[in-house]
């Protein structure tokens, strides 16, 4: 049987470790530099507290690689003063949620759930089929979905007027410089000379 339990006999249920006291002279083991070892940034207070890529003061990856062009540029929005971005809507999904003759509008987009903001840009894809006529707004059409939305007896509404693609710059081929004539006769002429000589020999 175990022995019973009385105040001789008590023991903790783990070893009991000593707190650490840093500081506290040599003999402590530490002592001198309280366990940051010599000098530098991580012997120093916040050291532990480093941003996320924070390199030790050099310049950090995301500024030394190139910046490319792009929806988060800082010449593009919706970060940029821009607008590059717009509520894509194929007509796949006007075809689903619209009856023959309905006018599709921003503000009816939102109330059949296919946008979220009324603020954003609207605009209309053609991928699917679309075999009814509606009377479609928005602020741009792709070249496809404006011809399906004609086709199918539909009228289409710009809220923006549609953008001209830039056309691409090419390079003027330079002209042949001309040969210079004083410079072309001046070659004939000494070769021309013997053959003369030959002749009235």
């Amino acid at each position: 049987m175990p022995e019973s339990l009385n105040l001789s006999n008590l023991q903790p249920a783990q070893e009991r470790k000593d707190r650490k006291r840093v500081g506290r002279g040599l003999g402590s083991g530490k002592g001198r530099y309280s366990g940051r070892g010599l000098k530098g940034q991580k012997a120093r207070s916040g050291s532990k507290k480093m941003r996320a890529g924070f390199e030790g003061g050099q310049m950090p990856l995301h500024m030394r690689v190139g910046k490319a062009r792009g929806s988060t540029s800082k010449d593009a929005m919706p970060i940029g003063p821009f607008m590059t971005y717009s509520q894509p809507i194929n007509l796949a999904a006007l075809e689903d949620r619209f009856e023959a003759g309905a006018k599709v509008t921003p503000e009816a987009l939102k109330e059949a759930g296919l946008i979220k903001k009324l603020s954003v840009d609207v605009k209309i894809l053609g991928n699917g089929e679309l075999k009814k006529a509606l009377d479609v707004t928005a602020h741009r059409f792709s070249k496809t979905a404006a011809e399906k939305i004609e086709a199918a007896g539909g009228t289409v509404t710009w809220l923006k007027p549609p953008q001209e693609q830039k056309k691409k710059r090419t390079k003027k081929a330079k002209p042949a410089a001309p040969a210079a004539a004083s410079g072309d006769a001046a070659e004939e002429t000494p070769a021309e000379a013997p053959a003369e000589a030959e002749g009235e020999e």
